[in-house]
């Protein structure tokens, strides 16, 4: 018996041929489902806030939110139920409060609400989809200051570290009015509010400051001088 062959315009395509074009379209065409998500936000201390969640997915009977990271129901802040026989959603009054849309609204947001948030929704399949996100919670005023271990120094035999004290999130370091380029002997500590330099050289003298901000502004302290001496 000959091999199975199917007639196109262009002629005879084997069968096995066209299988393999068919598998390969069918798994570019697959639908992506997006992940269900918090949208990380930030906001002032003392303000309101609204969680908003994304990729929400269409079949549900109900869903939890927790503060932190997992479904702990110590950290239960709010629930929906939503069946045909049953509909009920809660909190709606309070300081937070569960909205119609899933999203979550917390009023006068104080530092102790800063960190990870969790919403589990519940599938009318009886499956679950997980979703995170971070809330990050700032003082609105800025308070920054600069100070120096050491600002005379001798070259190749000194080392010193400029601290950025503040209460912003970001902190972006400058020297001789432009941006501080990094070298090997300068490190940069992770909160980046700590600039160590080991050892100074003579090119690392000049005047000092960094620039802090936050969403809504930004400020920047009075410059540190260092000075290097060198024999």
């Amino acid at each position: 018996m000959g091999s199975l062959s199917v007639f196109t315009h262009r002629g005879l395509v084997h069968w096995q041929g066209l299988l393999v074009a068919i598998s390969l379209f069918s798994f570019w065409c697959q639908p992506t489902t997006a992940q269900l998500a918090i949208v990380s936000t930030y906001a002032a201390e003392g303000k309101e806030v609204l969680l908003r969640v994304r990729n929400k997915p269409p079949n549900h009977s109900g869903l939890h939110w927790y503060k932190g990271e997992g479904a702990k129901q110590n950290n239960l802040l709010a629930f929906l139920i939503d069946k045909p026989e049953m509909y009920f959603r809660g909190p709606s009054f309070g300081r937070v409060v569960l909205k119609q849309d899933w999203s979550l609204l917390i009023k006068k947001v104080s530092k102790a609400d800063e960190g990870m948030y969790t919403i589990v929704v519940y599938l009318t399949d009886s499956k679950k989809e997980i979703g995170f996100g971070r809330l990050t919670v700032y003082e609105p005023e800025l308070v920054v200051s600069l100070v120096a271990s050491n600002t005379t120094v001798t070259e190749n035999k000194d080392s010193v570290v400029l601290t950025c004290n503040t209460n912003a999130l970001f902190i972006h370091w400058l020297f001789k009015g432009m941006n501080l380029k990094l070298n090997e002997r300068m490190k940069i500590s992770e909160d980046h509010r700590s600039l160590t330099i080991d050892p100074v050289k003579r090119e690392d003298a000049g005047y000092y400051w960094c620039e802090v901000s936050n969403p809504i502004r930004s400020t920047e302290s009075w410059s540190v001088t260092l000075d290097v001496k060198f024999e």
